[in-house]
Order: C-alpha cells, then structure tokens, then sequence
C-alpha cells in the first residue's frame, strides 16, 4: 500500500479533492487545514493501491502541480493479510515505485563505492587462500545489484539517461573490484606473503574463469531474482545470488592482474561480460512482462 501527503493552495484544493474522491483504488482520503502554513493551504492524505498509483502521479502532474507540494511513499500493511477496501491484493506493481528507486540507485554514491571495495578485498583474499566461504562474504557485501536492476528499469522504461548513468555505475563498480584486488595481490607480492612464482591458475577457484552451461543458466536465472527482489524491497537478502555472478569473476581478474597469471585470465573477462549481458537481459524482461501484464490485482499497470 502506498500513502499520498500533499499540500495544496485553496486555488487547487477543489479539484485536487475531486480527484481523490473519483479515482479507484485512492481510499481513506483526509483533508484538513496546514497549520504550519500562513498561505491558507489544505494538507491531503490518502491511501493508495500499487495499481493507481501511476495513473495518480500522471493526473498530479497535469494539474500542473510540483513535485516538492506532494509526496507518495510506501507503507507496509500488517492487517488485513489479504485484499484491501476494493477486494484486490494491496501488494500489487507500481512502475512509480520501480522508477523511483533506480534513480536513487544508479549513481555511484560513496557507500556504494566503499562497499564495492570492501567486497573485492574479502574476494582477492578468497581467490588467493581458495576460501569459498570469503567468496561467498565478499558477494553478501557487494551492492552490484542496485545498479543492475537501476539499468533494467531504465531500458524498459525508455529513459537512456537513467540506464546509462547507472550502466556506468556498475561499470565503475566492476573495474574498482579488478582494481582493488589487483593492489591487495600486488601488495601482497612485494611484501612477499605472496610467493614470487604465485600465478592465479593455482588458485583452487580457477573454475571462477571458466565458460560454461552452467555460468549462462545462473547468470540467466539471477536476472530474474535481481529484478523481482528489487521491485519487492528484497534486494538486500538476493544480492549474494547475483553476486555470485560478478565479483568472483572481477575478483579473479584482479588478483591476475596483480598476483600473476594475467595471460590466463581471459575468461575470467569472458564470464564477466555474458554474466552482465544476462542479468540485464532477463532482468529486463522479467521487468518488462511485470509493466506490461496485468497485475494480480487484475488492471493493467
């Protein structure tokens, strides 16, 4: 369920209140003056369906009212479990939601960086002590997935800007994994912990640069899971299965670079790049039959 707040001159208070009372799936609408205002504004508050909420912000916006005068967030609903005034399921898809949250996450913001980097340093140590249990720490870390999905949401979506800026994002993020790791390893080299003759194909995760039936079907599959954690808030608790399918590989091209070995690691190159290509490929169009096919509530979105 999603919760409209919005604050309106008496010039828009009328048919702002119109639209409210007329449009299906807004409920529960309140209105009372703004007391903290000396304009003599009203202040609104509503629920709203998932299945509205689009077509709510569309009629706001040609009534030609600001983005700063009005504010849609989401409530978690703990009673009733199933269905909402109308009888429809309040869980259902809003492409404003969507939206909103690949924007918030497709720049490369300081947390995003510093935990790209503290994954990729858990990662070299793994490829370097064969530990996959800091493989797997290093992908619990890692914040790949927001700009991941922030691109799938672009491309569907028909913003270029969107998808570029956070294609980047990821892309910034996958090169500070391979940079990282290639200065732990190096580091580790020159002080000697790492042996001289150390290359990366000793590493008992060389499997991490290899190519097969197997990458496609996990890459493919963790688009799907990217995409619908992300649109149900989950993504916090999917990210280590997409993962899965970039920092090893990242991390392994790193340690190459500066541990030894770099002539071998060109598939650790080639796992990476299909391993993205397919979690934004299906990950758009798991988004794209969401948009497009009607929601379980019945209305198309």
């Amino acid at each position: 369920m999603l919760r409209l707040h919005a604050s309106l001159d008496a010039r828009r208070e009328p048919a702002f209140a119109s639209l409210l009372r007329e449009m299906e799936g807004v409920r529960r609408v309140v209105r009372q003056p703004d007391e903290a205002s000396d304009a003599g504004q009203t202040v609104f508050f509503a629920d709203v369906e998932p299945s509205a909420a689009d077509r709510l912000v569309e009629e706001i916006a040609a009534m030609g009212i600001a983005v700063d005068d009005y504010l849609l967030t989401k409530i978690e609903v703990v009673a009733p479990q199933r269905g909402g005034l109308s009888g429809r399921d309040a869980d259902g898809f809003a492409w404003v939601e969507v939206m909103g949250q690949a924007r918030a996450n497709s720049r490369p913001l300081a947390r995003y960086l510093a935990l790209i980097n503290v994954a990729a340093v858990i990662a070299a140590t793994g490829v370097i002590v064969s530990s996959s249990i800091l493989i797997v720490g290093a992908m619990a870390v890692s914040p790949d997935l927001l700009p991941i999905c922030a691109t799938c949401v672009g491309l569907v979506g028909g913003r270029r800007v969107l998808a570029g800026r956070a294609f980047a994002t990821l892309i910034i993020g996958m090169v500070s994994v391979v940079a990282t790791a290639a200065i732990v390893s190096a580091l580790l080299k020159v002080t000697g912990i790492l042996p001289e003759d150390f290359r990366v194909e000793q590493s008992g995760l060389n499997t991490l640069a290899h190519l097969d039936y197997s990458t496609v079907l996990v890459a493919a599959a963790a688009g799907v899971a990217a995409m619908l954690s992300f649109e149900s808030g989950a993504a916090q608790a999917v990210g280590v299965a997409i993962s899965v399918t970039t920092i090893p590989a990242s991390a392994y091209l790193g340690v190459a670079v500066g541990g030894g070995g770099f002539d071998k690691a060109g598939g650790a190159v080639l796992v990476l790049v299909v391993n993205i290509a397919l979690l934004i490929t299906t990950g758009s169009l798991t988004l794209l039959a969401q948009r497009y096919l009607p929601n379980r509530s019945g209305a198309p979105v």
